[in-house]
Formats: structure tokens, sequence, C-alpha cells
């Protein structure tokens, strides 16, 4: 069975229970996030001993934002279209990942996904040696990426076959903004070193972190069509579901992307059987990347 077969012989009123998005869940999932983030930045902030060791705890935590802002790509954490474009907005701040660019990215990349000449993300090559597998990791590639995207987008330099040109105005005009964000942030420096030490160097310390998890996505999957084929689903512990907004489900979020994390589970629990690219965990999943390139 493919994806295709398989979305198409649920029962509509399945369909209907698992596409069923809530202001609710989605709020009380954002306020554990940001609750966890807030605490572990009241520690750093008030020096209690050890919070140097807390750096990178916060930074994994902010960094995993990415996973709500690609699901606000969707539209989908929150019942309410107000919502997710402000919660996408925000995160897309927090993470110098512009949120108007990245949803027509991330929408390509799951029409095309894992088609050589088609997903935008294999625009750069999974790294395939030790050495570019660290540097790949130290997610120093990621943030000189997006320095210069956010800088073409501001100029107005908007590339992609993927951006329609109805969206390039308010994708130009939210680089501009963030931009300037970004130099009242730098501003804010002079006065309080505040935002160094509870968003800027932790997203530093935190990245890395994410560059493993997105890795297991997708990597050395087969580059077919199949979406029970070219995507993996991680089993993980409930936390790390809760930090990733439910996303280590991918290949149940790419054969039914209309569906919300908070319903992720209940796919899952359907969609079990037809599960052929898995990994148990993302340590196992980095070992055996790393083996096949030794």
């Amino acid at each position: 069975m493919n994806h295709k077969s398989f979305v198409s012989n649920l029962a509509p009123e399945v369909k209907a229970r698992l596409q069923m998005r809530s202001d609710r869940a989605g709020l009380r999932h954002l306020a554990g996030h940001l609750g966890a983030i807030l605490g572990v930045g009241a520690l750093i902030s008030s020096g209690v001993p050890g919070w140097w060791l807390l750096l990178p705890v916060q930074g994994v935590l902010i960094v995993f934002l990415f996973t709500l802002e690609h699901e606000a790509t969707h539209k989908t954490p929150f019942a309410s279209e107000r919502l997710n474009e402000v919660v996408g907005h925000l995160c897309g701040f927090l993470l110098l990942l512009p949120f108007q660019w990245f949803r027509y990215f991330h929408l390509a990349h799951h029409r095309w996904t894992n088609q050589p000449g088609k997903d935008p993300e294999l625009a750069g090559e999974k790294p395939n040696r030790i050495a570019a597998w660290l540097w790949h990791v130290s997610g120093l590639p990621y943030w000189s990426a997006e320095v210069r995207l956010l800088i073409d987008l501001a100029r107005g330099r908007a590339g992609g076959a993927y951006l329609p040109a109805s969206a390039l105005p308010r994708i130009v005009a939210e680089a501009r903004w963030m931009l300037a964000g970004y130099a009242l942030v730098l501003a804010s420096l002079l006065i309080s070193p505040l935002l160094f030490w509870v968003w800027l160097l932790p997203v530093l310390l935190g990245q890395p972190a994410l560059r493993l998890y997105l890795l297991a996505e997708h990597g050395d999957c087969p580059q077919v069509t199949n979406m029970f084929e070219n995507t993996r689903t991680t089993f993980t512990t409930a936390a790390m579901r809760f930090l990733a907004w439910n996303m280590p489900y991918h290949t149940e979020h790419h054969v039914y992307p209309a569906v919300p994390f908070h319903q992720l589970p209940a796919l899952h629990q359907i969609m079990q059987d037809e599960l052929r690219v898995t990994s148990q965990g993302y340590a196992a999943f980095t070992k055996a990347y790393l083996t096949r390139r030794m």
C-alpha cells in the first residue's frame, strides 16, 4: 500500500476525527514548552549555582520551536488560523527562519519529498563523510545560510520556483522587519547582556541537537515517491515527542499532513503496520548513519 491509497481507504469519520484541530490542545502544549524555556531562562538569569550548565538545555528547548514553526506552516497546531500565523512568525524570529518563506519551502518539500532536483531540502547534500557530518551537526552552516537568506530576501532577491509571485512582497517585508528586530536585539546588549545569555548563546549551543534530529527524518531513506519509504518514524521517549511536537511520528505526518500534532499518536496506531522505515531512537539512527560512512 502506498500513502495515497492508505489515506483514501480511511473512513470519512476517521478522517474527520484525525483532522480535528484544537486551540486547547495547542495552547496547553505551547504553555508547557514556553514554560520550560522561561523557567530555565529564569535560572540562568538569576545565576543559580551551575547556571552555565543550563545554557545548552535552554538552547535545545528554544531550537525545537522549529517543530512548532514547521507545524504552523500547515496551519494545524491551533484551530485559530490567526494564532497559527502569530506563533509561526514568533518562532521564526527566534530561530532566524523567516516564516513566510519557510512555508513555501516546506510545502514544496512535502510535494516532492526526497525527490532529487525537486525537493528543496536536497539542494544541500546530506553529509556523506565524517568530517562533513561534524560540520553539518555543528549548526554553523545553518546559521550562515540563514543570515545570507535573510539578507537576500530583504534585498528583494527571493529565489526558488516554489515561491509564488503573489507572496514575494510579504516575504520581503517580513525579512526587513526581522532584520530591524535583530538590530534592536543587538542594541539591547549595550544595556544588558540578558538576551545573550538566555537566547543568543543557547541557540548556538542547542542547534546540534536539532541537526541530529532532522537528519533522522529522511536521511538514508530511498528516493522514491511513496511516503512510507522516503520518510522515517523514530521511536523515542515521551519527553522527546513532547519537545518535538510529536514530529518523531514523521512518516505519519508526511502521509497525512492535515493531521495536527496532537492526533499523530492516534494516526500512528492506525498506520503502524504499514511503516517501512523506522529507527529505535536517535542514538540508534546516528550510529547506523555514521557506520555506513566509516
